[in-house]
């Protein structure tokens, strides 16, 4: 596997930044940012191994966003099963008065917990 990529936003050169200027004297050029692979510690690697921020990734989507989408189409929604589960539980809130004092108010709350799959 490789440990650097660069970015793929095809425009990524064309950002002018001083960390993109490479070259000495007057031979100087933008050059697409170099990505270290895993650089937040693989803190979603997926995206931020091919981009070197937002802004690349957006210009990207911008520019092949649709071509992605009807590359990888949805011809039918996606299904889950799920059970819910509510419980009522007493909880309490806080009102004040004209005076700002506050009071503790009782009532019932409902609590809703969505499980996948078959598990009670």
């Amino acid at each position: 596997m490789a440990t650097h990529n660069w970015c793929h936003n095809p425009d990524c050169h064309k950002i002018e930044t001083q960390s993109r200027v490479r070259g000495s004297g007057d031979n100087k050029v933008l050059r697409t940012v170099k990505i270290k692979v895993g650089r937040y510690g693989n803190y979603q690697p997926n995206i931020w191994n091919y981009f070197c921020n937002n802004s690349c990734l957006f210009q990207f989507l911008n520019k092949f966003g649709q071509e992605i989408a009807n590359t990888y189409s949805v011809k039918q929604p996606s299904e889950t099963p799920i059970k819910v589960k509510k419980e009522k539980y007493e909880s309490s809130r806080y009102q004040h008065d004209d005076e700002g004092n506050y009071q503790r108010v009782p009532y019932q709350a409902t609590r809703t917990t969505i499980q996948k799959g078959n598990n009670d």
